[in-house]
């Protein structure tokens, strides 16, 4: 089959299309013929070496963790699915791929797109992983950094979902879409603190940091020197300031297929920016590490 592998840290020119031996289903596992994959931050990060100290490579890496497909093949002690099954969930050998072998999965909603089926798992799990890390509760009021993001929108209809005030952090051309979704949008940069205080004069309860951007200091300082309600999914940093840093980990499925109707349904939203063939991953891969990109990348093998 073919497949995108790199056999070195570098660049996105380290991204090679390159034929493979399929993987086979073995015990507790599915095959799913990829229809669509997700393109995440987290996978240029791993590339480039960045997270090489607590995730070190075994080269060669297929990269990609969340993918939509039809499953082909199903292992052994796998109840529930069939051959031909259509159904979303994590790969657990890369989804810049033709196939992929899936533990964690959820079935696809007959009326979901192939590509917004893609970008839902790592962006729901983490989400929710985030805010409950944070205790966030109705009534309460939570910062959202880069809360226009796939995984950051998300994160806002969740916490807007559970009752709370959700102020969010983005550029002024995605505020009409951080209302939509229903929170209060504030532009970064320089005086953050007091456009967020404008906006929240009640005070800052919890904080959910998605950018990575150097927003963890004045996440501190809005809550007052605490750093107990804070976590980030995307600075390294953090927790040498007592800051939670979280990734999406742990099963997902039951929880993955209620968020998979609710996109269906139109009740949960996700932006996709543009779709690339597999050859093209490592043009999603640059687009995707040069920043705001306008919604989810996603390869169609």
């Amino acid at each position: 089959m073919k497949a995108i592998q790199y056999e070195e840290y570098g660049g996105p020119e380290v991204l090679r299309l390159v034929e493979v031996e399929e993987p086979h289903a073995g015990p507790g596992q599915i095959r799913l013929k990829v229809m669509a994959g997700g393109v995440n931050p987290v996978d240029f990060k791993l590339r480039r070496g960045y997270m090489r100290d607590f995730l070190p490579a075994s080269f060669p890496v297929t990269p990609g963790s969340e993918a939509a497909g039809i499953v082909d093949e199903v292992g052994e002690g796998v109840a529930g699915v069939a051959v031909g099954d259509e159904v979303l969930g994590y790969t657990i050998t890369g989804s810049y791929a033709q196939y992929a072998l899936a533990e964690d999965f959820a079935p696809k909603p007959a009326g979901l797109a192939w590509e917004t089926a893609a970008a839902l798992p790592v962006a729901t799990r983490t989400s929710e992983r985030a805010l409950d890390t944070i205790g966030v509760a109705k009534g309460e009021t939570v910062l959202v950094h880069g809360a226009s993001s796939v995984v950051g929108s998300v994160g806002v209809q969740q916490a807007v979902a559970r009752g709370a005030i959700v102020i969010g952090t983005a550029s002024e051309a995605n505020h009409d879409y951080l209302r939509y979704l229903g929170a209060l949008p504030v532009t970064y940069g320089d005086g953050l603190a007091d456009r967020v205080r404008a906006a929240a004069p009640q005070g800052v309860d919890a904080v959910y940091d998605v950018t990575g951007y150097g927003v963890v200091d004045v996440s501190i300082e809005l809550r007052g020197g605490a750093t107990d309600r804070i976590v980030t999914v995307a600075d390294h940093t953090a927790l040498g300031r007592g800051v939670a840093f979280i990734s999406a980990d742990g099963a997902f499925g039951p929880q993955l297929t209620d968020y998979a109707r609710l996109a269906a349904d139109g009740r949960l939203s996700v932006r996709i920016a543009q779709g690339f063939p597999l050859a093209d991953a490592a043009k999603a891969q640059e687009l995707s590490e040069a920043g705001h990109p306008g919604g989810k990348l996603v390869l169609r093998p």
